[in-house]
Order: structure tokens, then C-alpha cells, then sequence
């Protein structure tokens, strides 16, 4: 697989490159740390995910590389990407083909409910009530995201409903069909952990919606009609007219 093939699938890169550029907008970056992936075969063995080191702020579309997840050699090739990267995204395309886009971050919320003893984010508004049963945590954190860790990351998202995985001691990981829709649950899971920890901080009781309640609205959000769609369009848009050099 060549690593640096920028004039291949244009348009995931194009919308790769966008969800970096915001990601640093709102602040959910990690300086050169952190990765974003997206399949771009039918099999989702194949995916773009960002070069090694390079800051969210500064990556345009053809510094996206272009990998493989059954090569054995990656690592051993020239431009080869952050060894976490490998071993997290990697991980996850090969076993995981339902997950076509990863977005990988150490968001301050979402880190913080990551650091919690207990990390399960409660439906106490309708944010929160979004990712009822459609959350994970992993609560075995083992050191830096190489194979290993890539691995037990992979088996907890066998199932497709899951759409968040709050990585315990580490920070949050979305997955979905698509990156604007990936993008939507990163931005809303960090939103909705945001609220909750603001609301833990008042040490007053939370008003926790009911099982039923919660999953009924998160049922409805689920199929929206073009809720991600519509907000990853204007956040291209947006760009357009103030950083387009993401295109490039």
C-alpha cells in the first residue's frame, strides 16, 4: 500500500481534513498527539489517517496517509504514521469494518469523565440522553495505545449501536458509518460530559432522566433526518470561506 497517494479519494480527505481543522476550532486537539482515521474501502481495510506529529491545525488533505490495515510492514515503511496510531486505528479497521471512521481525542470533558471512578455518562439532558446505551467505557487502561491496547479497544466496539467509548484514564474515541456523522457524536459527547460535570460540581442531586425516556429520545435522535450531515456541511463551509487550504 502506498503511504502517500494524495490525489486518491478526495473527498474522504477533503472531509478528514475538515474535522481536524475543527476539532482544533473547539478545542478537542492534542497539539501533534491523537489520530483521525477513515475507510475508504468497502471492506474497511483501507483507510487515511493523519501523518506522524503533525498539528491538527496544520494537516490539508494530501498530508493524509493512505494505509492498509493486513500489512504487516506498515511500520517498517518510509512516512510510516505514530506507532499509537497504528496500533489503535489499525486495530479497529481490521476487526471492526462497521466502524469506517475513528476520531480519536483527549477532549477536556470527556477526559475528565474518563478519570472518573465511574465513567458512564447518565442521561441527565437530552446531549446526554443521545448516547444512552450507545456508550462504552474501557476501564482497563494498560499504557500507551500500541497493538495490545488497539486490540482491547477493538472488541469492545463489535457491537454497531455503540457510537462513543470513553477510554478510562485515557480520553474518548468516537466510531461511526461516516465522518460527518463521527464528527456530530465526538461534538455532542463532549458537549453532554461538559454539562455533567459542571452539574457534579454544584453537589447538588442530578435529575437523571428514566431508562425509558432516555431511550426513547435517543431512539429519535438516532434518526434525525440529516443532523450530521447538515452540521458537518456548514462547518466545511465555514472553512471554506476562512481556512481552505484544508482542500489542498
Amino acid at each position: 500500500m502506498n503511504h502517500l497517494n494524495p490525489s486518491s479519494h478526495i473527498q474522504e480527505r477533503i472531509d478528514l481534513a475538515a474535522a481536524f481543522r475543527w476539532a482544533v476550532r473547539l478545542n478537542l486537539h492534542e497539539a501533534v498527539a491523537n489520530h483521525f482515521s477513515m475507510a475508504v474501502s468497502d471492506d474497511g481495510q483501507q483507510f487515511l489517517i493523519n501523518p506522524n506529529q503533525r498539528h491538527f491545525s496544520l494537516i490539508k488533505a494530501s498530508d493524509l496517509l493512505l494505509l492498509d490495515a493486513n500489512d504487516p510492514n506498515t511500520m517498517k515503511q518510509p512516512n510510516a504514521p505514530d506507532p499509537t496510531a497504528w496500533g489503535l486505528h489499525g486495530s479497529i479497521h481490521r476487526l471492526c469494518p462497521h466502524a469506517k471512521c475513528v476520531l480519536h481525542v483527549h477532549a477536556t470533558y470527556s477526559t475528565v469523565l474518563a478519570s472518573l471512578a465511574n465513567s458512564v455518562l447518565p442521561p441527565i439532558d437530552q446531549n446526554a440522553a443521545m448516547f444512552f446505551n450507545r456508550h462504552v467505557v474501557d476501564g482497563h487502561y494498560g499504557g500507551l495505545a500500541f497493538e495490545e491496547e488497539g486490540l482491547r479497544c477493538a472488541s469492545l466496539l463489535q457491537d454497531p449501536k455503540i457510537k462513543i467509548m470513553v477510554m478510562g484514564n485515557h480520553g474518548v474515541l468516537a466510531v461511526g458509518s461516516t465522518i460527518a456523522d463521527t464528527f456530530n457524536n465526538l461534538y455532542y459527547f463532549e458537549r453532554a460530559a461538559k454539562n455533567y460535570i459542571l452539574a457534579l460540581q454544584t453537589g447538588q442531586k442530578l435529575r437523571v432522566l428514566s431508562d425509558e425516556i432516555a431511550e426513547k429520545t435517543a431512539s429519535q435522535l438516532d434518526s434525525y433526518p440529516e443532523y450530521g450531515i447538515k452540521h458537518f456541511a456548514d462547518l466545511k463551509e465555514i472553512l471554506d470561506n476562512t481556512e481552505a487550504d484544508y482542500k489542498k
